[in-house]
């Protein structure tokens, strides 16, 4: 019944769209704000548009949906607001619907959803659900990709930027490197052991961290797998190689960059330092361990 009724073009389901206010998308473009609320009220009969007012209180408006019978829940943002409700339905038969306004947009990329706020809410009405899988970083839930080393650190930058998007990502990044020192990382993985000295060390749940930049080529959102990346130092040789690699969709094809496909990881470093998930930061221990929740999420993607 559930299926019929998303596939219906005028879906009768009680629905939450909870947006984030403080998007810098929504803050240059607040006319998507309005065509949203617009399109709320004239298409969606049994819908409501909640803000959120602080870090995790989209997961807290999410379980409150689910308490109240909603089916459709709804993250209008970027991947840290999809992250924080999309842990409020893990193993639940509620779906995710994603109005993607971030600064990457990993995991609507990944699965085809539209960019373009007018298609992405007519997708609401035609999509279809898509089970996938959720990435735990000790225990934390990730959808698009996690990480150590210099992307962690950079999350923690970006954070504090008043304007984001790529090139602030990327003026952010240069600044950054000069001054980073690559860590060495031992990863233990189905028995053995890896040890690298990596710039950055990726668990990849979607094939990209977000503006098609594809850090994990051949990751699958459904396969019950995680890919790790692990970047080698990059200096000025090599800089630009690995950049197009890493946008070109070939980052496995390079010898110098560690790629490795399972369920679980234990990522050991020196010292407990910044982690991210979803491309927001957090802390952690000297020791990470990631596991893979398989089949855990129903996502509307658009239908096939």
């Amino acid at each position: 019944m559930f299926i019929r009724a998303i596939r219906g073009q005028f879906a009768a389901l009680k629905t939450r769209v909870i947006y984030n206010p403080r998007s810098g998308f929504l803050a240059r473009r607040p006319g998507v704000l309005a065509l949203a609320r617009r399109f709320v009220t004239e298409r969606l009969p049994d819908a409501t548009i909640v803000p959120t007012e602080r870090g995790g209180h989209a997961t807290e408006l999410a379980r409150q949906a689910l308490a109240e019978g909603c089916e459709l829940v709804v993250a209008f943002g970027g991947d840290g607001t999809m992250n924080e409700v999309a842990q409020a339905l893990m193993d639940t038969d509620a779906v995710l619907g994603l109005l993607p306004c971030g600064s990457g947009n990993g995991l609507a990329r990944h699965l085809g959803i539209p960019l373009a706020p007018a298609a992405a809410l007519e997708l609401l009405l035609t999509g279809c659900p898509r089970v996938i899988d959720a990435g735990l970083a000790d225990g934390r839930p990730f959808f698009v990709a996690a990480g150590l080393g210099f992307e962690a650190e950079m999350a923690h930058r970006f954070a504090r930027l008043t304007s984001r998007g790529l090139t602030g990502y990327i003026r952010t990044g240069l600044s950054g490197w000069w001054g980073y020192t690559p860590q060495e990382h031992v990863i233990t993985h189905g028995g053995t052991r890896h040890t690298r000295r990596a710039l950055t060390l990726a668990v990849a749940n979607c094939n990209q961290y977000g503006n098609n930049a594809r850090i994990a080529p051949r990751a699958r959102v459904d396969d019950g797998l995680l890919d790790l990346a692990a970047v080698p130092p990059v200096n000025l040789l090599n800089a630009a190689p690995l950049l197009l690699r890493l946008f070109n969709g070939t980052l496995n094809c390079r010898a110098d960059v560690l790629q490795l496909r399972g369920a679980c990881f234990t990522v050991e470093r020196p010292a407990p330092g910044p982690l991210h998930l979803d491309g927001e930061p957090r802390d952690a221990g000297a020791r990470v361990e990631f596991t893979v929740r398989p089949r855990c999420l129903r996502v509307l993607v658009p239908a096939k």
